[in-house]
């Protein structure tokens, strides 16, 4: 993947909603008995694009009446390749994930939506050198305060940070000295 200058808003949510999309695609991979094709070939023709009915919060004036959105086209291309990079390498990035996490936690031990979210977190860190740490960091937090209100972010942030200061030393040591 190489970086684009002068990236506007719907590109940049465009790869947010590509990585949410893929550790979705990641935790249904890991959970079904489905093949990995199969798994991406349902994301991309049905999932991806694909319009979603909320309900109003109780503070909304609209009524009680489920609304329709539209929300953010994923990039199908950074999709599958974190996707596809993330199962290639699973083994790879669950050693990286075991070094990072503290006392006698595994990577086993993890829940699967918060193992899918730092694999795929350290695949970007490990693949992904144009996207910087600290993107790669923020992105995965977001995505992890969709699905935890408790300590989770926080874990992903650590072991993230963790995991970027091993595979991308020079990055990291260079803008903790421009502090």
């Amino acid at each position: 993947m190489t970086a684009k200058k002068g990236r506007n808003k719907n590109s940049v949510q465009a790869r947010s909603a590509a990585r949410l999309a893929a550790v979705q695609a990641l935790y249904h991979a890991e959970m079904s008995e489905h093949a990995p094709d199969r798994v991406l070939d349902d994301f991309l023709k049905h999932r991806i694009g694909a319009k979603v009915s909320i309900a109003p919060s109780q503070d909304d004036d609209a009524g009680t009446a489920e609304v329709e959105h539209e929300l953010a086209e994923p990039d199908p291309i950074l999709f599958t390749a974190i996707f596809r990079g993330t199962l290639a390498r699973r083994d790879d990035f669950d050693g990286m994930i075991a070094g990072a996490l503290t006392g006698d936690w595994t990577v086993e031990r993890l829940e699967s939506v918060l193992r899918a979210i730092l694999r795929a977190g350290a695949c970007e860190l490990a693949d992904f050198p144009d996207v910087p740490v600290r993107v790669v960091i923020s992105e995965y937090v977001d995505i992890a305060h969709a699905f935890y209100s408790g300590p989770e972010p926080g874990l992903v942030n650590a072991v993230l940070d963790r995991i970027g200061r091993v595979v991308r030393a020079g990055e990291i040591g260079s803008d903790a000295r421009s502090r």
